[in-house]
């Protein structure tokens, strides 16, 4: 199923009435998809509907515009579009509404997703990329209002990457940098932020980007005049329309009824987005939402009687239908017959996919039943185990919470007893759940030999006479490094460009290698997320530059909701290598104190974080990640890059691994865990410690996320039998995180003969000045006399109390 128009001198009036007839046949299709997707909501098969039915009709026309190599982002109305390109079938649309776990059957998102989010694969098993440019693309979507926005910018300036910059292999990703990023987002929507610094983002950097605002003058209950100024979004974006003079938008409206309209203005605003690399704005109006905003509710309770009648009126495929008929392209009794015979296949495709969604849950089922069965014969719990057995066989379309639940609840009535048939039944669950955990669980990072956890360290190596140099040095020459070896890396924030960032870290690079890939930024964090997600979906290697950690909160929902996602909710169909650069701790001043990692590790898994102690250390993890497949964030120590460091002589080819603590010092009385620029203190004391008698092991964190995948901690902890986690986050934050994962991942508690403490800064942001940040981080006062004071409940009389 799929619509593409002829050139004119190719095309007959039989192909013209067979095209217009086959984007008919699409829109019905979609439309009786919406309208039977809501039945099954309603009916309990399904947990949630949210449909493009009003939107089908100026999809068509975009479809015919949309080529190979082209990328969508959208919102989770554009059905349409999918069935119109031959990315979304019947069976395929209901199998996402019933949450079908296999990837085959819902390709979208293998059940992770509701339906209505739609992306296509990128990769192919191995984890490898396809070729982009011989199929048509869509990212994938995500719920947040506006957050498919940021993405868009990034793929659309892959274009223009791809477009100018020498050197790249382009060959599975963009020919001559043609190809457009197709945007969508509901005219409500386009109140957010992230839309408006999109919008900002795409004219300043004038990228093949084509955003439809559908508007059908409501955001759920919501009327436009509540939304948006004069209740129209392009009226008031008219000071981005490009003229003679300068650089903007062309921005296009038109009637989403009006179907000869609407292909012309989607033809037109290919040709400039394609040709001319212009950033275009249609606002399709009058558009209809005949069902309401969802099946959460009904569009009746808050819609006039007028706005009700006018809907139907306008509504677009009676529209395009009323235009066929008098323009004498079919009868109203051959659209009746397609409407028909469209009818019966849409109830087709929805048994088919409800019959394989059910088929192996019921065989499930009938195996549990057998061995619950068969565990209750010999127990003397029997007629309590017939009664689950009876009320799972009574579920004619079950879950597989309800065969597993039945199993699992069973276990509790043959306690104390032993039998060949209760060993079955355990080990079957165990199986059960072995088997069936994946499929909501896995891919939350890559599974391929790219992996990250596959690459293994290489130790930076150093001449005799190595030079001690300023840190940022070793920064900038393993950047200068990168670029000169990877075609296909850039770099972009916040002062990067031409200053060569705040700290120096870039001196000079971008006048080496361009303002493409050496790039300045305005002040929106989202957007250089958004820049990043969208270059490295199409095979681009992106260093997103975020100024200070304390700024990555304007970008944490991008990262939260869409980049530590992706290769989950596409179950390792797309992926997103996007490496994102900031700098934090130990500066003074409640908005420059960057240590909210507790917040950050906790909505950002799928997203690697690393906190490495000085420069050669984070110049080691971006050598690592470049050769993996994954996204992370490394923070730089603030403090630390003046600091003096050895040139290393194999700059650009040491690497540090992810999940791998290190022993920065060892001792026998007690186990320092710490990370950053804290780490550098707690060294620093544990020397002062042993001037009382106390020998601290000091470990560095260096990877919150993965971590300590080896285990190493616990066996420090197996031989001081004493553990202290000092941490400038938060109380509760991070450190709350590694003692955790001390205690519970990796068993810590089995070898301590003290309680394990926890040493953080104050509830409070620090406040400005030096004296702020020691009366609100852990000092080196207060490190030793927190490890003293453990050691005093140890021996008393060996350590008096201090104070």
């Amino acid at each position: 199923m799929s619509t593409q128009t002829k050139a004119p001198s190719e095309i007959t009036f039989q192909d013209f009435k067979d095209e217009i007839l086959e984007d008919y046949k699409i829109a019905i299709t979609s439309r009786e998809c919406s309208l039977l997707g809501r039945r099954e909501v309603l009916t309990g098969k399904a947990k949630f509907g949210i449909f493009g039915d009003g939107k089908e009709v100026p999809q068509l026309a975009w479809a015919k515009v949309f080529k190979n190599g082209d990328f969508r982002s959208g919102y989770y109305r554009d059905q349409t579009l999918m069935m119109s390109i031959g990315k979304l079938s019947i069976q395929q649309f209901f199998a996402g509404l019933y949450a079908h776990t296999s990837i085959e059957a819902d390709p979208m998102s293998a059940g992770r997703q509701m339906g209505g989010h739609f992306g296509t694969h990128s990769l192919n098993e191995d984890g490898d990329w396809k070729n982009l440019t011989e199929q048509k693309n869509s990212s994938a979507d995500i719920s947040p209002t506006a957050g498919q926005m940021p993405r868009l910018l990034g793929l659309a300036q892959a274009s223009k990457i791809y477009r100018n910059v020498k050197g790249i292999d382009t060959t599975k990703f963009s020919v001559e940098g043609n190809e457009i990023a197709w945007g969508t987002i509901g005219n409500a929507s386009t109140s957010e932020g992230l839309f408006f610094e999109t919008i900002n983002a795409a004219g300043v950097l004038q990228v093949p980007m084509v955003i439809s605002v559908w508007d059908d003058e409501y955001g759920i209950s919501v009327h436009a005049k509540h939304q948006t100024t004069k209740e129209n979004i392009s009226e008031i974006l008219k000071g981005f329309q490009r003229d003679e003079h300068n650089k903007g938008y062309e921005i296009l409206k038109v009637k989403g009824w009006d179907y000869t309209a609407l292909i012309e203005t989607y033809q037109k605003a290919e040709r400039i987005a394609r040709e001319e690399h212009v950033p275009v704005l249609i606002h399709v109006i009058e558009l209809t939402q005949p069902q309401g905003h969802s099946t959460s509710g009904s569009h009746e309770r808050y819609k006039s009687k007028e706005r009700l009648d006018w809907e139907k009126e306008h509504d677009c495929i009676a529209q395009m239908k009323l235009w066929m008929i008098a323009n004498n392209i079919a009868t109203e009794d051959e659209l009746d017959v397609i409407h028909k015979n469209v009818k019966r296949d849409v109830r087709q495709g929805k048994k088919a996919a409800w019959n394989a969604f059910l088929k192996p849950i019921l065989e499930e089922k009938a195996q549990a039943v057998a061995l619950i069965t068969d565990a209750s014969q010999k127990s003397s719990n029997r007629v309590f185990i017939t009664k689950t057995i009876n009320d799972l066989t009574e579920i004619q379309e079950p879950g597989r919470k309800d065969v597993l639940s039945a199993c699992r609840k069973t276990l509790r009535y043959l306690v104390g007893e032993e039998s060949v048939e209760k060993t079955a039944l355990q080990n079957w669950i165990n199986k059960y759940i072995e088997e069936i955990q994946p499929k909501y669980s896995s891919h939350l990072h890559s599974a391929s030999k790219w992996s990250a956890l596959h690459s293994k360290e290489v130790q930076p190596t150093y001449n005799d006479n190595a030079e001690l140099v300023d840190a940022r040095l070793i920064i900038r020459d393993n950047f200068d490094f990168i670029f000169g070896n990877y075609p296909e890396t850039l770099i972009f924030g916040e002062d990067s460009g031409n200053i060569g960032d705040v700290n120096q870290g870039l001196e000079g690079l971008q006048e080496k290698y361009g303002e493409l890939r050496v790039a300045d930024v305005g002040i929106r964090e989202a957007t250089i997320l958004g820049q990043g997600i969208g270059m490295a979906m199409r095979g681009l290697r992106p260093i997103a530059e975020i100024q200070y950690l304390d700024y990555i909160l304007y970008a944490l929902q991008i990262m939260s909701d869409d980049l530590a996602t992706l290769q989950y909710r596409t179950k390792g169909k797309q992926k997103a290598p996007l490496i994102i650069r900031t700098r934090g701790h130990r500066l003074e001043g409640i908005w420059h104190s960057g240590s909210q990692l507790g917040g950050i590790i906790n909505l950002v898994r799928g997203i690697h974080v690393l906190v490495p102690r000085n420069m050669t250390k984070a110049a080691g993890f971006y050598n690592t990640l470049l050769e993996c497949d994954e996204p992370a964030l490394i923070i730089e120590c603030l403090n630390g890059y003046r600091l003096k460091e050895k040139m290393p002589n194999n700059i650009g080819k040491f690497k540090t691994p992810l999940g791998v603590v290190e022993t920065v010092k060892e001792g026998t009385d007690i186990t320092l865990v710490s990370y950053g620029s804290t780490l550098r203190i707690v060294a620093q004391t544990a020397k002062d410690l042993l001037e009382v008698g106390i020998d601290a092991e000091v470990i560095d964190v260096q990877s919150l996320l993965p971590f300590d995948l080896n285990h190493d901690i616990v066996k420090s902890v197996a031989k001081t039998n004493r553990l202290m986690i000092i941490d400038e986050d938060v109380p509760g934050g991070a450190s709350a995180y590694i003692l955790n994962e001390i205690l519970n991942t990796q068993n810590g508690f089995e070898y301590l003969d003290s309680a394990p403490k926890t040493l953080t800064a104050k509830a409070h942001r620090p406040a400005y000045g030096t004296d702020g940040d020691y009366f609100s981080k852990p000092s080196s006062e207060d490190i030793f006399e927190a490890v003293y004071e453990v050691m005093h409940e140890v021996s008393p009389s060996d350590f008096p109390k201090l104070r």
